[in-house]
């Protein structure tokens, strides 16, 4: 099968940061699914891991990345039992394997989900990866109720990449919550707006803008940009006894003190933690890649895709990540084979 990856870490610009080769079409184990990939779509993981993973050393087996994908089923494991050959699923993957920049690729069932009818196979693409990181960190994080919390507020910050395109949507929509995203530039803001973001403020000068808006402080913070850039200003928006969210990591730690007096509590989400740890709910994010696919059908929901490349190559996914590390991509990008 056709795959590109890298053997080295190199900068985007070079030649051979992504190189396409031929390997050999893995096969499913007990809990897998085969799948014939057809779109797939990238994120900001996607650069990081490329920047990171093969630093100062050159591997032997390309490493093929790429976390969001939309296929066919074209064999299942002894144990699956939740698709069957023919099924058109859609999946953000295991940072722990081999990724969707390839033609075919094995994922456990458990994190797979059936796709979106009403949706072409580039606009699911689009979904998996931020629909599942935005639904956990509300609702597993936070644990919003939609019911107790409806009409508290939550500030977005980064409403207009992948993760805070999705998350305005759920936040608003499914959770009834006030939506305040930060966006600076006119198309930045106006993407926040079209996603449901009740209110844009400019992350530049966040304090003052978010005051203007007319919060003193807010219940809820999503942080999708840098938790330590902004922990001193989240601290000081947050509401006393509020939760503050952050998906970003921190190279240094943070200082939780600042939180004690109000009585904040702090959650890190990653998507990932579930198969990583093969965990006992892993299946939930089967379930939640279902529910998410029935609201994009109900078109409660819409798809973040920005933009669409077509054919898997070295150049195309070359381009995705260069735009992606400009810092300026709006919603998501995907990539028709």
């Amino acid at each position: 099968m056709k795959a590109i990856g890298f053997k080295t870490s190199l900068s985007i610009e070079e030649k051979d940061s992504f190189i396409e080769f031929e390997t050999v079409k893995p096969t499913p184990g007990p809990h897998d699914l085969l799948v014939k990939i057809d779109a797939i779509s990238v994120n900001p993981v996607d650069f990081k891991i490329r920047q990171s993973a093969a630093k100062d050393t050159v591997l032997e087996t390309p490493k093929i990345i790429g976390w969001d994908a939309v296929g066919i089923v074209q064999a299942v494991g002894e144990k699956v039992t939740l698709f069957e050959v023919g099924d058109l699923v859609y999946y953000a993957g295991d940072i722990t394997k081999q990724g969707s920049n390839a033609e075919y690729q094995i994922i456990d069932e458990r994190i797979v989900g059936n796709k979106p009818t009403s949706l072409t196979n580039a606009e699911a693409a689009a979904i998996p990866l931020t629909g599942l990181t935005a639904w956990e960190i509300l609702f597993d994080r936070i644990r919003i109720n939609p019911e107790k919390d409806k009409g508290k507020s939550i500030l977005i910050i980064g409403g207009a990449g992948g993760v805070g395109s999705i998350a305005i949507q759920l936040a608003k929509k499914i959770a009834g919550l006030t939506v305040i995203a930060t966006a600076s530039r006119p198309e930045t803001i106006d993407w926040c707006k079209k996603q449901g973001a009740d209110f844009v403020v400019d992350h530049k000068n966040l304090i003052e803008s978010v005051r203007e808006a007319g919060f003193q402080n807010v219940d809820f913070i999503l942080d999708f940009v840098d938790t330590n850039a902004y922990w001193d200003i989240m601290a000081e928006l947050i509401k006393p006894q509020g939760h503050i969210a952050s998906i970003t990591g921190s190279a240094e730690p943070v200082v939780l003190n600042k939180l004690k007096g109000k009585s904040v509590s702090f959650s890190w989400e990653l998507m990932y933690t579930r198969s990583m740890f093969q965990t006992e709910d892993m299946i939930e994010q089967h379930h939640i890649l279902n529910k998410i696919a029935d609201l994009l059908d109900e078109g409660v929901l819409k798809t973040t895709l920005k933009e669409t490349y077509k054919g898997l190559t070295a150049e195309n996914l070359k381009k995705a990540h260069q735009l992606l590390e400009s810092g300026k991509t709006i919603g998501k990008i995907a990539i028709k084979f």
